[in-house]
């Protein structure tokens, strides 16, 4: 089976802090693709690995359980929050450049 080992970005919401991004996540790709129900239109499979998401506190410790398991793994980089920091006193400053005043 393939799976992917990475840390994830920080949400938004967390303002500095890494909360629930210190730690490593594996988690198995796919296997089957997912299909709609009929009755209820929600998009469901039979794959139950998908469901699976471990933590690691290092990324040594999430390969090694990876190899004695003999999975297929592969590890990606950190992933990017894709918003820029701001900082909320950014919002006072004096020299921050208004449109409208002259």
């Amino acid at each position: 089976m393939q799976v992917r080992i990475y840390r994830p970005a920080k949400t938004p919401m967390q303002s500095g802090q890494r909360g629930n991004a210190k730690a490593w996540l594996l988690e198995y790709e796919p296997a089957a693709a997912k299909q709609p129900d009929r009755l209820m239109g929600w998009l469901g499979s039979n794959d139950t690995t998908q469901q699976i998401r471990l933590k690691f506190a290092t990324r040594e410790d999430a390969v090694a359980f990876a190899e004695r398991k003999g999975l297929d793994y592969q590890v990606t980089g950190e992933r990017q929050s894709p918003h820029r920091a701001k900082n909320y006193s950014d919002n006072f400053r004096f020299d921050k450049l208004e449109f409208g005043r002259f």
